[in-house]
């Protein structure tokens, strides 16, 4: 069976191999989530496999593996795997698990032409860097959606070319993904000050705010109300949180199960296909569905994770933007305001190769504002009317003409009203520090601390 490639993925072929032309040993494809990176670099390998190259995949886990091994064979190319329980090869293409590789690399005389790098943000990290430096005279090429690491590190030591392919907005307007509806809940879990580990939030204190029963009463609510039965995927803090939760949608009587590090290979495909098959409604995961993890048949995201990462963001939603059968929407359920922190999966994203300031958009700019709805809780983009019920209507702003020294200026300020409406709204500590972030305040914690402190007071709490 040959592999057919839609329009922009024989586009990134091409731009791909211009690249390799021009001089540069070293391209990165920046592509979506669900925009196909695997049938992409399974065609060059092809390519370069026919013409007597020696090809080196490398994936960071075995899942990917057995993803990168079926696109493979669909292209028609014979290859062989470097991973644990697999027995070697002399195929000149090979697919290697990195954790495998590196402890085999003293051992190993084969020396590739090109090396291929999937989910290749990780290409900055030690055992990474330690095999793309055993080979250095290999030509690379690194394929990614998320080219942005927490630290700010850039990608320009690993890689020399940014190749750009279509950015989500015009694959969901092309029907290549889903597009998608945001749910942003009260959230009764109060995040400040947590600590951040490794430029994102610390794990144990995180779940320790989440993990608890009216977090996630809240979350089962809002899945019953808004996709009752339909699969899902919660993102959990860690282990132990995970398994809170599963055994709490399972108690309010939905098949759940928890997918984690540690759960055997063979469980874990198996727990796909129940969650794709209807079997299971709820796939329970830390970070094992994060990134590259293939799901298709999954309709909402319930986020249940804070994160600083916009990387892990966008690979957590990207998870459910993939088109299925009768699936008119892909539903993210955000009850940790990781929209409000990173904006909508479909806003343009200026990636670049260079180092950036940590925790900053790669164009400079703020996330966008993200207005939730009080009747229904969907998130939209600042308008009068609520796209998804109808029954919110925000009072227009008024404009007031202002006398400056003979100078007239138009100025707009949003109506006292207003202010007061969306204040009285947020009822909990977060909920008003997503108020304060929608109005673009320099502090907004501050603020929603002072006004939640004040409430206290004046009801003798």
């Amino acid at each position: 069976m040959a592999l057919t490639l839609r329009h922009y993925q024989q586009r990134a072929v091409d731009d791909l191999r211009r690249s390799f032309r021009s001089g540069s040993r070293a391209p990165l494809l920046v592509l979506p989530t669900g925009g196909g990176k695997t049938i992409i670099f399974s065609v060059i390998t092809a390519s370069a496999a026919a013409r007597g190259r020696r090809v080196l995949v490398l994936v960071h886990r075995r899942e990917l593996i057995a993803q990168a091994s079926a696109k493979l064979a669909a292209a028609n190319v014979p290859h062989g795997a470097i991973a644990a329980g697999v027995p070697p090869t002399h195929h000149p293409v090979q697919v290697a698990s990195v954790q495998t590789l590196i402890r085999r690399l003293p051992r190993i005389d084969w020396h590739p032409d090109l090396i291929i790098i999937d989910e290749a943000h990780h290409a900055a990290a030690g055992s990474w860097a330690r095999i793309l430096d055993h080979w250095p005279d290999a030509l690379r090429l690194g394929v990614t959606a998320t080219p942005c690491r927490l630290d700010g590190r850039g990608l320009a030591g690993a890689f020399d070319h940014l190749v750009a392919g279509p950015p989500v907005a015009q694959l969901i307007a092309d029907g290549f993904l889903s597009p998608s509806r945001i749910y942003a809940p009260p959230c009764a879990a109060d995040l400040t000050r947590i600590s951040s580990r490794a430029g994102d939030y610390a794990a144990d204190q995180a779940a320790e705010r989440m993990n608890r029963p009216t977090v996630t009463g809240n979350a089962i609510d809002h899945y019953r109300r808004l996709c009752d039965g339909a699969p899902a995927i919660a993102f959990c803090c860690n282990a132990a949180h995970a398994e809170a939760v599963a055994t709490q949608f399972r108690v309010a009587g939905y098949a759940a199960a928890t997918i984690l590090g540690t759960t055997p290979a063979l469980v874990r495909d198996q727990l796909v296909t129940d969650l794709g098959r209807g079997i299971l409604q709820v796939l329970v995961s830390v970070d094992v569905v994060s990134e590259g993890f293939d799901c298709p048949g999954a309709t909402a995201a319930i986020l249940l994770r804070p994160t600083q990462s916009e990387a892990l963001y966008l690979q957590q939603v990207g998870r459910v933007l993939r088109p299925a059968p009768g699936k008119l929407h892909a539903l993210i359920l955000d009850h940790v305001g990781n929209v409000h922190r990173h904006g909508w999966p479909d806003d343009p994203r200026a990636w670049a190769l260079d180092s950036q300031p940590r925790r900053k958009r790669a164009d400079g700019t703020p996330a966008p504002n993200v207005r939730t709805c009080p009747e229904c809780f969907a998130a939209f983009r600042p308008q009068l009317l609520c796209p998804t019920c109808g029954a919110y209507c925000a009072p227009p702003k008024p404009r007031q003409i202002k006398q400056v020294d003979g100078d007239l200026k138009e100025l707009q300020r949003e109506g006292a009203r207003q202010r007061t409406a969306e204040r009285r709204s947020a009822r909990t500590l977060q909920q008003l520090i997503h108020v304060g972030q929608a109005r673009g305040m320099r502090n907004p914690v501050a603020w929603a601390k002072h006004v939640h402190y004040a409430r206290q007071l004046k009801n003798g709490a």
